[in-house]
């Protein structure tokens, strides 16, 4: 039989020095694969798998981390995962904990673009109702952008030859790689936060950059510059990258310009087109003032040949005359009105006589004799009845009283403290007992 081991580990004691074994010699890990077997319970981990065509890794990505993804997870797509190698000791399974998972490939990049659209595009954030007018001719235009680019040289060389007396306030920022979402965001925010405290108000915000590839122009596809652009109280513009080149940052944008130069010139109007505007505006103006004119000495004309201006006189005498038939109607109407005046006055007159105060109050005293002498009436046959009544109840009460029933030969005993003897059992042998008849009473002693 073989010696007793050196070392006997328990099942937690060996798959905890794994574990410490791993995340030692694998602390930050990139690792490619196809995603399968993906899970999201409840609590907002995310648990999946990749997998090669010969082996797979089990992949937990806590929720602090999923929730900064900018695409969405399935089956079957391709990733690669960076995170760190340890042991879930309930399993014993080897997992790696991510930190980041990125699509594989400029395809993966295009993914991230649609779904990133589609998301915010349910949010409403491209929704034209919610997109402000851009000013005519703005006095102070917001430029967000890289101070070295073309795109700022094309820009102020189309404004310098359109309106050169436009201010233009330049926020410099880079305009692709690793944090330039972030400066554009900022940048975004801080013209907004100088406009609302009316330190530098500004008419438009633009925000652009030159052309490139996808990669380069990825900053504008982040939802930190779309969330910055959308909360924009300044009317923005985006003009990012050539006329095929589109970003999240366009469907966003209160206006797209299809690149920095369109932007300029959509922007601001060349003066000449201002000048030319305003000369046919002048000669519209001019041509309803000559047919305004005109027609006012049409009205004057015809007026002047009407029959007024033609007979006054006549036309004078013929309202004399309405004045004079109207008048006759007045006082028509006024001999009417005095006569049934005079109908509703005497008839009121009447009414009067009938209802003076003397006539009134010789009714009411015959009305008053008539009643008193009722009263005197109905108080005599009260007063016969309530003596009728007292006479039976005096002649009932007098028929129910002690004395009467005394006299009927009934007698009333009591004892010494006053008690009534109703009973034999009332009294006992020697008790003294009074009797009381009809004309008297005397004492006894029970035997």
């Amino acid at each position: 039989m073989a010696g007793q081991p050196a070392q006997v580990f328990s099942v937690s004691e060996l798959t905890r020095r794994i574990r410490d074994l791993l995340e030692n010699n694998f602390p930050h890990v990139w690792v490619e694969g196809e995603i399968s077997d993906l899970r999201t319970p409840s609590s907002g981990h995310v648990y999946f798998t990749i997998k090669d065509a010969q082996a797979q890794l089990a992949i937990v990505l806590f929720r602090n981390a999923a929730g900064k993804l900018d695409f969405k997870l399935k089956d079957g797509l391709q990733v690669i995962v960076s995170g760190d190698i340890s042991v879930y000791e309930k399993s014993g399974q080897y997992q790696l904990v991510a930190r980041q998972v990125v699509p594989k490939g400029l395809g993966a990049l295009q993914l991230a673009f649609e779904e990133l659209k589609q998301r915010l595009a349910k949010e409403g954030l491209f929704d034209p109702a919610r997109k402000k007018p851009i000013p005519t001719l703005p006095q102070r235009i917001g430029l967000v952008t890289s101070p070295t680019g073309a795109a700022i040289r094309d820009f102020l060389n189309i404004i310098g030859r359109r309106f050169p007396n436009v201010h233009i306030i330049i926020n410099p920022v880079r305009v692709q790689g690793e944090g330039a979402a972030q400066e554009i965001a900022d940048a975004i925010d801080q013209f907004n936060a100088l406009h609302a405290s009316g330190e530098l108000p500004l008419d438009v915000l633009i925000v652009t950059r030159g052309g490139g590839s996808l990669e380069d122009l990825w900053a504008f596809n982040e939802e930190i510059v779309a969330r910055a652009l959308a909360r924009s109280r300044i009317p923005t513009i985006s003009a990012v990258g050539h006329e095929i080149d589109f970003t999240i940052a366009d469907f966003v944008a209160d206006l797209r310009a299809p690149t920095p130069s369109a932007a300029a010139e959509l922007v601001v109007k060349a003066k000449e087109e201002f000048l030319r505007q305003l000369a046919q505006s002048q000669s519209r103006l001019q041509k309803d003032l000559r047919l305004r004119l005109g027609a006012a000495r049409q009205r004057l004309s015809d007026s002047a040949s009407s029959y007024v201006f033609r007979r006054p006189v006549e036309v004078i005498r013929q309202y004399e005359q309405q004045v004079d038939h109207c008048a006759h109607r007045v006082r028509q109407a006024a001999i009417v009105t005095l006569d049934s005046g005079r109908a509703r006055l005497d008839t009121v007159g009447e009414k009067f006589r009938l209802l003076s105060p003397k006539a009134h109050v010789v009714r009411m005293e015959g009305q008053l004799l008539s009643d008193q002498q009722r009263f005197q009436s109905a108080w005599s046959r009260v007063q016969r009845e309530m003596q009728h009544r007292l006479t039976q109840a005096g002649a009932k009460l007098e028929l129910l009283s002690p004395n009467s029933t005394l006299q009927r030969g009934y007698s009333i005993t009591r004892m010494a403290d006053g008690r009534i003897v109703k009973t034999v059992k009332t009294v006992k042998t020697g008790d003294s007992v009074r009797t009381l008849v009809s004309d008297g009473e005397f004492g006894s002693v029970v035997s």
